[in-house]
């Protein structure tokens, strides 16, 4: 498989970001065939370029906010021409051998197609803000390694359930063959989701532990902002019950049911219930929806459903 590598990103409101995250993709060592930068209808406008800025990047102003999931679609399809699709949020800041490190290992490792990044805490550069997402069989899902020391945890790369959407690398034929990012989570949990529809098709994911990316996160919504509580908590019912297959999916329901209602408890009790609240109604106003896409999702999964929760 060629090496002809497109990056996307998705802006909103970014402005404070957007510039450190261009001047880190101009130092690649390996530079993308071309950037798509898709703007989700900022109030304070599209990020405008700069001398700074690698050359040829695309700016698509969309005339409303579609989220990050539709956002990063729209990148992906002006970017049919490239093998590799790498997301880069725009507060992740990729070090210069970042994207060339993500292709060796996608030359080495031929048998994984997804890859993740070793995300450092932009702010606090002596912990580790992730090396991938986890899943649990209740549904709960967490960033593996969050607060870790970076000098000494997770320096082995190693398989892990998926990436986190801040700084991935994808095979574009895959991302088109499952249709890219489900549009109706908006934001939130999308990437795991992604992941999980991937495993399902019999796709893998690495963790390389030398492509380091410093992140921000959540510099556009906010960290436990009633923003991600609403998105990450109605998205977690879904991604559930579209993705687990059959046999698994009765196994683990009373465990996912608890960790619902355990959650609602917790909202509750710290004076949040509105929008905990709002987000279980909408999970479960949005079922139909979502089992008609398990319904295909499932017919056409690969392997057994033990080896998708395998990592």
């Amino acid at each position: 498989m060629s090496q002809a590598v497109g990056v996307a990103i998705v802006t909103f409101n970014s402005a404070d970001t957007i510039g450190r995250c261009m001047r880190a993709l101009a130092a690649q060592s390996r530079a993308p065939k071309r950037i798509v930068v898709v703007d989700s209808g900022s109030p304070q406008g599209p990020p405008q370029v700069d001398e700074s800025w690698p050359p040829g990047v695309e700016i698509v102003p969309l005339a409303e906010n579609v989220g990050f999931a539709a956002g990063n679609n729209r990148a992906f399809d002006r970017l049919r021409d490239c093998d590799w699709i790498a997301l880069v949020n725009p507060d992740a800041y990729p070090e210069p051998d970042w994207l060339d490190t993500l292709l060796r290992a996608a030359v080495e490792r031929s048998e994984f197609s997804f890859f993740a990044s070793r995300l450092i805490l932009a702010d606090a550069p002596d912990r580790l803000d992730g090396v991938g997402d986890a899943y649990h069989t209740s549904g709960l899902m967490w960033r593996t390694g969050h607060g870790c020391p970076e000098a000494d945890a997770f320096v082995t790369s190693r398989e892990v359930f998926s990436p986190c959407a801040a700084a991935a690398l994808y095979r574009a034929d895959q991302l088109r063959q499952i249709g890219g990012f489900d549009e109706r989570y908006f934001c939130y949990s999308e990437d795991v989701d992604l992941g999980f529809r991937l495993r399902l098709m019999g796709a893998r994911c690495l963790y390389v532990a030398d492509a380091r990316v410093h992140h921000v996160g959540s510099a556009s919504t906010g960290v436990g902002s009633d923003f991600s509580v609403y998105y990450g908590h109605r998205n977690l019912v879904w991604t559930f019950f579209k993705n687990m297959p059959g046999a698994l999916l009765l196994v683990y329901l009373l465990p996912h049911l608890l960790l619902n209602l355990g959650t609602i408890v917790r909202f509750v009790l710290a004076g949040r219930a509105r929008v905990i609240l709002r987000a279980k109604r909408d999970a479960v106003l949005g079922l139909p929806a979502i089992l008609n896409t398990r319904r295909a999702l499932q017919a056409s999964r690969v392997g057994s459903g033990s080896s998708l929760l395998a990592c």
